[in-house]
């Protein structure tokens, strides 16, 4: 049998098989497979293959710790894929349990884009740091508000009561990532718990609220209204930041200026004209005088 082949006897979980062929390849443990440079302890700490991993780290003696080419462990596959099993085991075995991939994730940081919130309490009770940045300066608790899992939210916030007082590197709050993915019952329960300040602003200016009607959530934005005290208003947003896409908040860099169509002026048209709605059914609001700006904006 070809050596490439290992992986995928890992990946069928063929732990007899598995063994007789690393009998043939004398540097198995050491060996890195495809581009991606992942070792046989990476595919069965992805594809939660309990047993194997056993193999490998106690017959043959494997370094839990390898990285691969993005300086992913072991721990981070088996966190990102959810499989609690491998991830104790590794914890176990005394694994890193803050270690960092490229861009500065942690494991983590990869359970938290799962939802699977017992691996999330099996990394901190490990002793994970819920209050550690990525490159672009995101916790795990932007990604949890990204995912939208009110179950995950609940537990970091009684965990580390502080974690939602964070912001990325381009002034991105958990608020802002919550509203512009349209996790309702997430934003309302950071509305609750949380004492984000109304209207706080990203480094292109954009508001919570100008992310809610940006992305077409408008019961996040009449909760902002009415819960938040938001302000309808536009001042301080250039044409830059309330036309610009959304993929330029996720990646942590202020978005390039699109050319703007007639779809997306449209869209975008229907969105300013239900939140003139919701912005005149909003009782004893201040801001009103704002308005013209927002319609000479458009």
């Amino acid at each position: 049998m070809a050596e490439g082949n290992l992986p995928r006897l890992v990946k069928e979980g063929n732990l007899i098989l598995l063994k007789e062929e690393v009998a043939n390849v004398w540097d198995a443990k050491k060996r890195h497979f495809g581009r991606s440079g992942d070792t046989l302890l990476h595919h069965a700490a992805r594809h939660g293959q309990l047993r194997i991993l056993t193999y490998l780290v106690e017959s043959l003696e494997m370094d839990i710790e390898v990285f691969n080419s993005d300086y992913k462990r072991p721990l981070h596959e088996a966190a990102s894929m959810g499989h609690r099993d491998c991830v104790l085991y590794l914890l176990d075995r005394g694994a890193t349990v803050d270690c960092l991939k490229k861009a500065d994730w942690t494991p983590l940081m990869m359970a938290c884009t799962r939802r699977n919130l017992e691996v999330i309490q099996d990394l901190i009770d490990h002793g994970a740091n819920p209050l550690l940045k990525n490159k672009d300066g995101w916790s795990c608790f932007h990604i949890a508000s990204r995912e939208g899992d009110p179950e995950v939210i609940r537990y970091l916030l009684g965990v580390s009561p502080t974690i939602w007082d964070t912001e990325s590197k381009i002034k991105r709050t958990p608020l802002h990532t919550a509203v512009m993915h349209g996790r309702l019952e997430v934003a309302k329960m950071l509305l609750e718990r949380c004492r984000y300040q109304p209207d706080s602003k990203d480094k292109c200016g954009v508001t919570p609220f100008m992310d809610a009607i940006q992305h077409g959530h408008l019961g996040i934005a009449q909760l902002l209204l009415e819960k938040h005290k938001a302000c309808y208003t536009v001042l301080g947003c250039s044409r830059r930041s309330a036309s610009a896409p959304s993929r330029g908040h996720s990646t942590g860099s202020c978005p390039p200026v699109p050319s703007f169509r007639s779809r997306r002026r449209r869209q975008l048209q229907s969105h300013f004209a239900a939140a003139d709605g919701l912005a005149l059914r909003c009782q004893g609001r201040t801001c009103r005088h704002n308005q013209d700006a927002f319609v000479a904006w458009r």
